[in-house]
């Protein structure tokens, strides 16, 4: 059946990945990409859906009730992936009002259009893109399931929780069919380079101290991105409304085994000459 799908933040690292495989695999679909295209938004990154029939890109902020209602009515959108999110670690402790702003108002403007056009109909989903930050720090049991406690420990984590119980709430409360999904650490091509990886990547390559936040013991499972845009499409056609799914990449490493397993990799692929 056809859809006309809202893909929020469609411009930014996750976002730019799914638009353009979720263009590819489902042609009968028609893929709205919403973005404010702010510091981690480039347009760049989806130079593959130019001329890309099924594809459409709208410029804005999803904290502006007008601009999203217009969009609802003018796309009759039938469904909505919701990426979008401040989610910096650092920028939050810097700035947090942004990030509750963004992260919480803006969930609630997107959610509430969505209830007034489809109610509690079955037919049309809500699938929101979330985090394992929501559960805090990684504990001895070395992951996260749907049933750990929440336990967020900064104002991006905080605003992504609260982002998360909006979606719940709207369940329980007005029958809603959402369904939350709450990944791991992403790495993979388009990343904004700031994170971790393309970080110890081009600090290597320019033979220039690698960054590393404290001891670097800290825990963090990676996802390959594609992998979590495969999970994404199976989870908004086949997962349970109302349902909360982890999406993990049992790929549990310290950010010093990240830094050692990328720098053997250069090595290989980039041996340093000899005296240098």
């Amino acid at each position: 059946m056809p859809k006309n799908v809202l893909v929020t933040g469609g411009a930014g690292f996750i976002g730019s990945n799914f638009a353009p495989y979720f263009c590819k695999k489902y042609p009968d679909y028609l893929v709205i990409n919403f973005d404010k295209l702010t510091y981690a938004g480039d347009l760049n990154n989806l130079e593959e859906c130019d001329n890309v029939s099924n594809y459409v890109f709208v410029h804005g902020d999803i904290c502006d009730a007008s601009i999203v209602s217009n969009i609802f009515e003018k796309y009759d959108i039938t469904d909505v992936i919701h990426f979008a999110a401040e989610s910096h670690v650092d920028n939050s402790i810097a700035n947090p009002r942004i990030f509750i702003e963004t992260n919480v108002l803006g969930t609630f403007t997107l959610l509430d259009a969505f209830r007034k056009k489809h109610g509690n109909s079955l037919h049309n989903r809500f699938h929101h893109i979330s985090t394992d930050e929501v559960y805090g720090t990684l504990g001895k049991m070395g992951y996260f399931t749907e049933s750990t406690p929440y336990a967020p420990n900064s104002p991006y984590s905080a605003s992504k929780a609260g982002s998360d119980m909006l979606v719940r709430a709207y369940f329980h409360t007005y029958g809603v069919n959402t369904v939350i999904s709450n990944c791991s650490n992403n790495y993979g091509p388009k990343q904004y380079r700031e994170k971790l990886i393309p970080t110890i990547i081009r600090c290597a390559l320019a033979k220039k101290p690698i960054p590393i936040y404290g001891n670097g013991k800290n825990v963090r499972d990676w996802l390959y991105v594609v992998d979590h845009c495969k999970a994404i499409d199976l989870i908004f056609h086949q997962g349970k409304s109302g349902e909360v799914y982890n999406v993990g990449g049992s790929n549990e490493l310290s950010n010093l085994q990240v830094a050692k397993k990328i720098c053997k990799i250069l090595d290989k692929k980039y041996p340093l000459k000899s005296g240098s």
